[in-house]
């Protein structure tokens, strides 16, 4: 079971980024801007949770979240899909 990360923006915002454990086992990331999104992205590499918390900890406190997310992932080879 990986360890459950949290982080929060320090820039004063209300993003929120996690890696959580899904009930069906697979690592899951969480997204919530504090307003009105919340966003899961089930994880599809083999990546180690340490690089993951990295990625969340890195995006979460840039200006603008999703992108810097998206861009870290992608720099990482991290490949997620949209959870519905």
């Amino acid at each position: 079971m990986p360890i459950q990360m949290s982080y929060h923006s320090s820039l004063g915002g209300f993003d929120f980024l996690a890696l959580r454990k899904a009930p069906s086992g697979a690592v899951e990331i969480v997204y919530d801007d504090g307003v009105k999104r919340r966003m899961v992205w089930r994880v599809r590499s083999q990546a180690q949770e340490n690089v993951i918390g990295d990625v969340l900890r890195h995006a979460v406190n840039q200006t603008r979240v999703l992108p810097a997310l998206y861009s870290e992932l992608k720099r990482r080879s991290i490949a997620i899909e949209a959870v519905a």
